[in-house]
């Protein structure tokens, strides 16, 4: 195991509009994360004097337009609430604090979570996968960094609650997407697309041409529901709706990405047709042996 957090790597907690109520602060520390972290602000955010008064030199702030000026926002309109800029400033805000590695993390996340096989209570009939909370973050954020820096991955994410409603991934337990969560290396850089509904837009589209995108289902994060929290993107989710959210993700990979109504969720929402969305890897044992050309 490892003792303390390496030197090269920074939690990034993005946020607006919610100084007073740091949910993800609490919860890395409640999982023992002994790190450095920063608080990442924009300069259009009217809570930034309270940010600094509370968090000070952990407070980041970077310009959405500029921005906006390098990184595609998929439309044409003057509302900025957006996470969008927030994903894309890390990177040069990673470059400004001296770090090499860097997970980024909504700013309301309630609990970590190990997703393991066992038996929840003593007289349970059989082992289930359940979420048990994490108490070494540390060596989380270590062993998720070690995947990103030993393959050819962009990036690694932890699933969500949602993720493991149905079943558990029994296999690999990694998946082709990353959203919510994301851990990056400064040398292996990707852009964000589209100011709504990026996390998907970019794993689609960027996946399309071979980028690796990997959730890993081992380890889970919870957080508030979306459109159920004060401030973040809550207005603008509920000013657009879930079709022109997701509808983002249709115009960067229309060949892979439709809008669907599942009746499960009650609404709109994006359906990935994994088969036409990524490039499949094929094992060497099942490649056909050369057949010899006529000339030879």
């Amino acid at each position: 195991g490892i003792t303390q957090v390496r030197d090269d790597f920074v939690v990034f907690i993005l946020t607006h509009g919610r100084a007073d109520n740091q949910i993800t602060v609490r919860s890395l520390e409640a999982s023992g994360y002994t790190g450095r972290w920063y608080i990442v602000i924009d300069d259009d955010d009217e809570d930034g004097g309270r940010y600094r008064e509370l968090y000070g030199d952990r407070v980041l702030t970077f310009s959405k337009d500029a921005v906006a000026a390098e990184f595609d926002q998929g439309d044409n309109f003057t509302d900025r609430r957006s996470i969008f800029y927030a994903r894309n400033a890390c990177w040069a805000l990673a470059e400004q604090v001296g770090a090499r590695y860097f997970i980024e993390l909504d700013d309301d996340y309630r609990i970590f979570l190990y997703r393991m096989l066992g038996k929840r209570e003593p007289d349970a009939s059989a082992p289930t996968y359940h979420g048990w909370k994490i108490l070494s973050l540390d060596q989380v954020f270590e062993a998720m960094v070690r995947f990103v820096s030993a393959t050819p991955a962009v990036t690694l994410a932890m699933s969500q609650g949602g993720d493991h409603i149905g079943g558990e991934y029994l296999g690999t337990r990694l998946s082709r997407k990353a959203m919510n969560s994301f851990v990056c290396d400064v040398e292996r850089p990707f852009p964000f697309l589209g100011r709504i509904n990026e996390d998907v837009s970019s794993y689609v589209s960027l996946g399309n041409v071979g980028r690796l995108f990997f959730t890993f289902f081992g380890f889970q994060l919870n957080q508030t529901e979306t459109q159920k929290a004060a401030g973040g993107l809550t207005d603008i989710y509920l000013d657009v709706g879930t079709y022109v959210k997701s509808f983002y993700s249709v115009m960067y990979a229309p060949s892979c990405v439709r809008v669907e109504h599942f009746s499960s969720m009650r609404r709109l929402h994006h359906r990935v047709n994994w088969d036409a969305a990524v490039p499949k890897i094929i094992a060497e044992s099942w490649r056909a042996p050369l057949q010899p050309s006529a000339s030879d």
